[in-house]
C-alpha cells in the first residue's frame, strides 16, 4: 500500500509579518517601528541599510501605514485561508502595538486584545498560530534613544515583552519563534536591528555586536518561553539559500563555503550554544570585538532552540574572481553571480527547486533538529482579469519546490511544516512594492496605496486547497 511520505499533522499554511500587511497605522496606541518610516520607490534601498534620516518625510509615501489592511479586515482573510485548508498560520507581532516606545513599562491593552482576537479567529478554524516576536520592526524610539541593537539595553526590553505576550497567549499559541531572518543584520542593518551606522565606525563591529545583542535575547525568549508555555516548541529564523561555487576553482569553493558559514554563524549560536570555532579569525581579521560576558555565555548555552525554521526563495552563487562580478544580481538583499544554469524570475530572483532540497539536507546534517520551511514563493506581477488571476507561472514554481521538499524528506529530513510566503498580497518589504506579488489571493492596491482592497482569489487558490487537502500527493 502507498504510504505518503508527508507526515500525519504536518503544518501547512502560509506566512506574513504584521507590518508588511496588517496598516492600522497609529491605531489603538500603537508607536512607530523602523518599517513606518521606510518609503517606496528609490529612497527604499538606502533606508533599508543605513537611513539618513529617522523622521518621516512629507515628500514619501510609506505603504506600511496602510498595507493591506489587516488590522481591519483579518476576519475575511483567515476565512479565506481557512478555506485553504490552513493548518498553521505564520504572523508576527508587532513590538510597538505592545510597547508603543519598546522601553514602556506598562504595556498597550488595545495592542494586546488585538493578538487576542486574531488568534482566536484561528483557532476557531482549527489553524495554529506560529508567531515570530520581532519581524523587522524595532521600535523607532529605540534606535533613536539607544541607537537600535547596538545597545546592551535591548536585551532587558526584549526580555520584557517576550515574557508579557508569553503569558498573553500561553493558551493560544504553541509555535514560536524569535527573529525572523536574524542573518538579515549583516546586508540590511536598519531594517534587521534598527542600527544607523556613521561614517567613521567599523560597519562590522557594529553589525557583530547588535547580532550577538540579538542572539542573548533569542536565548532569553527561549528561556522564557521554556518556563511560561511548557508544552510550546520555540525556534530561530534563517534567511537561507545554499551558495553554489562559480567553477570547480578551490578558491571558488572555498569562498562558497564562507559564504554559508557567514549565515550559519547565527543558527550555530542558536542551535549549538555558543561561538563557532571560525569566528575567532573572521573576528581577528576584521577588528571586530565582541562584548561577549561570562552571563552571555551561560545564557546561549542553557537556551538552546527548539527547531530551526528558515526561508528559502533561492540559491546564491559565488566566485573568488573579481572578473565575473558584473553578472551579480541581489535576491532577498543577498548579492549572488548570475547562475547560467537557473532560470530568473521578474525581479531577478534565481529559481533553484533542487536548492530547496540541498539546503534542507544541509541545514538537516549540520544540526540535526527539526526543521520548519517558514516562507518559500514567488513574487511576479499578477494581472487580475474577469475577477481572478491565471497564475501557472506560481504554481508551476511551487509545484516544484514542493516536490524537491518531498524529496528531502525521503532524504531523511525532519520536517515540522511549510508555509508559503505571502498567501495574500502584502507589502514587499524590500521594494515597498504591491505589485511584487506572492499570493494565493490578489489584493486590489497600487504601488501608490490606491484601489479598493477588495479580495480575489487566483488560480493557485484552489491548488494550493487540494495540495493541503492531500497532504501534498496531489501537486
Amino acid at each position: 500500500m502507498h504510504k505518503n511520505i508527508i507526515p500525519d499533522g504536518f503544518l501547512w499554511g502560509g506566512a506574513v509579518a504584521s507590518n508588511q500587511l496588517e496598516g492600522g497605522y497609529l491605531e489603538d496606541g500603537k508607536g512607530l517601528s523602523s518599517v513606518d518610516i521606510l518609503p517606496a520607490g528609490d529612497h527604499r534601498k538606502q533606508y533599508l541599510g543605513n537611513p539618513p534620516s529617522l523622521e518621516l518625510n512629507d515628500e514619501f509615501f510609506y505603504p506600511s501605514h496602510q498595507s493591506i489592511d489587516f488590522y481591519h479586515r483579518y476576519k475575511e482573510d483567515i476565512a479565506l485561508f481557512a478555506e485553504m485548508g490552513f493548518k498553521c498560520f505564520r504572523l508576527s507581532i508587532a513590538w510597538v502595538r505592545i510597547f508603543p516606545s519598546g522601553d514602556d513599562i506598562i504595556p498597550n491593552e488595545a495592542g494586546l486584545k488585538f493578538y487576542d482576537d486574531v488568534f482566536d479567529e484561528c483557532l476557531k478554524y482549527s489553524i495554529e498560530p506560529l508567531v515570530t516576536i520581532q519581524h523587522f520592526d524595532t521600535p523607532l524610539e529605540l534606535s533613536k534613544k539607544y541607537g537600535g541593537w547596538r545597545s546592551r539595553m535591548l536585551i532587558g526590553f526584549f526580555e520584557n515583552y517576550c515574557n508579557v505576550i508569553f503569558n498573553r497567549y500561553k493558551d493560544k499559541v504553541k509555535y514560536w519563534l524569535t527573529f525572523n531572518e536574524i542573518n538579515m543584520i549583516l546586508h540590511e542593518p536598519f531594517i534587521g536591528g534598527g542600527i544607523t551606522i556613521g561614517k567613521d565606525e567599523n560597519p562590522l563591529q557594529i553589525k557583530y555586536q547588535s547580532a550577538h545583542n540579538q542572539l542573548v535575547a533569542s536565548a532569553l525568549a527561549v528561556k522564557a518561553c521554556h518556563q511560561i508555555i511548557p508544552d510550546a516548541i520555540i525556534g530561530c529564523m534563517l534567511a537561507a539559500g545554499n551558495t553554489y561555487p562559480h567553477t570547480a576553482h578551490p578558491n571558488d569553493i572555498f569562498m562558497a563555503l564562507e559564504k554559508d558559514r557567514e549565515s550559519y554563524f547565527f543558527t550555530d549560536v542558536q542551535v549549538r550554544g555558543y561561538y563557532p570555532s571560525y569566528t575567532k579569525r573572521f573576528f581577528e581579521e576584521n577588528d571586530i570585538k565582541i562584548n561577549i560576558t561570562k552571563e552571555d555565555e551561560l545564557i546561549l548555552i542553557n537556551n538552546l532552540v527548539d527547531y530551526v525554521s528558515f526561508s528559502y526563495y533561492s540559491s546564491r552563487c559565488i566566485s573568488a574572481n573579481k572578473s565575473v562580478f558584473d553578472k551579480l544580481v541581489t535576491t532577498n538583499a543577498f548579492e549572488s553571480i548570475r547562475n547560467e544554469y537557473l532560470e530568473y524570475s521578474e525581479w531577478d530572483w534565481a529559481i533553484d527547486p533542487i536548492g530547496l532540497r540541498i539546503t534542507m539536507n544541509q541545514i538537516y546534517d549540520r544540526y540535526q533538529k527539526p526543521l520548519f520551511i517558514v516562507e518559500n514563493g514567488l513574487g511576479a506581477n499578477d494581472i487580475l482579469e474577469n475577477d481572478t488571476v491565471n497564475d501557472d507561472y506560481r504554481i508551476k514554481y511551487m509545484k516544484e519546490h514542493l516536490a524537491q521538499m518531498k524529496e528531502g524528506i525521503k532524504d531523511g529530513v525532519e520536517l515540522l511544516g511549510y508555509t508559503s510566503w505571502g498567501p495574500i498580497d502584502l507589502v514587499s518589504a524590500g521594494s515597498g512594492q504591491m505589485t511584487k506579488r506572492y499570493g494565493f489571493i490578489y489584493v486590489d492596491l497600487d504601488n501608490n496605496g490606491n484601489g479598493s482592497l477588495k479580495r480575489y482569489k487566483k488560480k493557485s487558490f484552489d491548488w494550493y486547497k487540494e495540495v493541503i487537502a492531500s497532504n501534498g500527493e496531489i501537486l
